[in-house]
């Protein structure tokens, strides 16, 4: 997947994707990459949690889109975040510098989201006095993840393009890895990923989905 060519693609919202052709996949829905993220990530999970500072674990950085808006929300809500982010295969500078989601996002500017993909990888950088970032580059299945969280996104490529990452124990090494009353919200809402996240000892609930998805997951690590 890491010489696989990607394209750049507008989604309904007017923001951004990346679609790659040889694997029909995108990276964000074209429904409206920002709309979807805010939806899955931002209101289902960030917003879920009061803890202060809050420990998140991204897995696929991707383009940068939730930890953008996860900066800017905790911004708003003057919130310190340690935000982990794992990326095997990061896009290149020429596909980054055309992402238009500064433009798209109130808040945001082409500068702070730079940072964010120019930040140094397997290192915390403070991006600012309250967030920090650390970029893993690694493989989820290997990787020896470095603290625990209170925060899941699982924004990994479909269960159909990924399957070796939507399995139970996959779901089982993040749960040992997130504090009581954790939360991992994802997108895709198969049935056969619900099954595997209740034998990882999550509670599963499905919520409405974001435009053009009727519904999508939020699991929770019980005490």
């Amino acid at each position: 997947m890491k010489n696989l060519k990607r394209e750049l693609k507008i989604t309904e919202d007017g923001s951004h994707t990346l679609f790659v052709p040889d694997l029909n996949e995108h990276y964000h829905s074209t429904h409206g990459a920002i709309q979807e993220a805010m939806h899955v990530y931002i209101n289902a999970g960030f917003n879920e949690c009061n803890q202060n500072p809050i420990h998140i674990l991204e897995i696929g950085f991707g383009t940068g889109l939730n930890c953008l808006l996860t900066l800017l929300e905790a911004q708003k809500q003057n919130r310190e975040v340690v935000y982990h982010s794992l990326e095997l295969y990061p896009i290149k500078e020429e596909h980054i510098k055309h992402l238009n989601y500064s433009e798209q996002i109130e808040g945001a500017n082409e500068k702070l989201f730079l940072e964010l993909h120019k930040a140094k990888w397997n290192q915390e950088v403070k991006i600012t006095d309250r967030f920090t970032l650390n970029k893993l580059l690694a493989d989820l299945r290997k990787v020896v993840l470095p603290e625990k969280y209170n925060l899941i996104y699982f924004d990994a490529f479909a269960p159909d393009i990924q399957p070796d990452l939507w399995t139970q124990d996959i779901f089982e090494k993040l749960h040992q890895h997130m504090l009581p009353d954790g939360i991992l919200t994802t997108y895709s809402t198969k049935g056969i990923i619900k099954q595997a996240l209740r034998a990882a000892s999550f509670v599963v609930k499905r919520l409405p989905g974001p435009p053009g998805k009727r519904q999508m997951l939020r699991a929770k690590k019980l005490q």
